[in-house]
């Protein structure tokens, strides 16, 4: 009965902050079991208010929250922590121990009790993140890289049936990126239900399936992430810019040159400027002879 239910269920959700700021409009959505969803949208748009009300940080005033069809307001912050697990932007404000060894040690001490099971799992995890090398570290010491990797590991660790990542490529190289677009798949294999707050337009666009567009505490809107964010009139009125290769396209086509209008992707706009250049080769060639 659960797997036909959505994993999450949210109806007509509004909240307002003490200061009298409207964060939350009447956010009605559901998520499957096992979806990988982007929630865009600008500054101020309610995206962090949206995911810190499906763990109980913040409790809305008006509406309901289902997770697995079980009402959140009849739940524990601690038991919501269970089940949704959210990895913030900074991750300074979730990393409080004194090395890291003993951060991962006190995320699983939630879930093993046995303290020979406890430690293996600690190696595990350590080597897992690579942060096998740095485990006697206090957090503070570590890079930004670094501290984004345990900041991850803290809360993967824990095995919640919804991940919650806020900005996770926000200040990282390449390599960093990387491993997590390999985390993230490890994950899904998992049958774990993602989301990820980003404006990372160009990342959301190769990577993420569906996505979610607010606006003034609003969805603006909502559906395949391609569709959302090739949609010039919606990407400028939520003041957000459309990916870099649909710009492309569009300045080509301004240009004259006869794109087709489904190419989307930068395979698909290098195949096509071969195919080009090739033509021309072969018309110069031709002429020539």
């Amino acid at each position: 009965m659960l797997e036909q239910l959505p994993h999450i269920i949210m109806n007509h959700v509004e909240y307002t902050y003490p200061n009298g700021t409207i964060a939350l409009k009447d956010i009605s959505l559901n998520i499957s079991r096992g979806e990988f969803i982007g929630i865009m949208g600008s500054n101020g748009a309610g995206k962090s208010t949206l995911v810190k009300t499906l763990n109980g940080l913040i409790r809305p005033q008006n509406g309901l929250i289902f997770i697995n069809g079980e009402n959140n307001n009849s739940k524990t912050i601690a038991e919501l922590s269970k089940k949704v697990g959210i990895v913030f932007q900074n991750p300074d404000h979730q990393l409080f121990s004194n090395s890291v060894r003993e951060e991962i040690r006190f995320s699983l001490k939630a879930i093993i009790d046995d303290k020979e099971s406890l430690q293996e799992k600690v190696d595990e995890v350590l080597d897992k993140f690579y942060l096998k090398e740095f485990e006697n570290r206090s957090p503070l010491t570590l890079s930004g890289g670094q501290k984004k990797r345990l900041a991850l590991a803290s809360v993967i660790c824990r095995d919640p049936e919804i991940l919650i990542f806020d900005e996770p490529t926000l200040g990282q190289d390449r390599n960093g990126v990387e491993f997590f677009i390999n985390l993230l798949k490890k994950e899904q294999n998992n049958h774990k239900t993602i989301i990820i707050i980003t404006h990372n337009i160009e990342f959301s666009y190769e990577f993420i399936p569906r996505t979610i567009l607010m606006f003034d505490g609003k969805i603006a809107g909502d559906g395949p992430t391609r569709e959302i964010l090739q949609n010039k009139e919606l990407m400028e009125r939520t003041s957000l810019i459309l990916p870099q290769i649909i710009q492309l396209r569009t300045s080509l086509l301004e240009m004259g040159l006869k794109v087709p209008l489904n190419i989307s992707t930068q395979e698909e706009m290098i195949d096509f400027f071969i195919t080009i250049f090739t033509s021309s080769i072969n018309d110069n060639h031709m002429e020539e002879n």
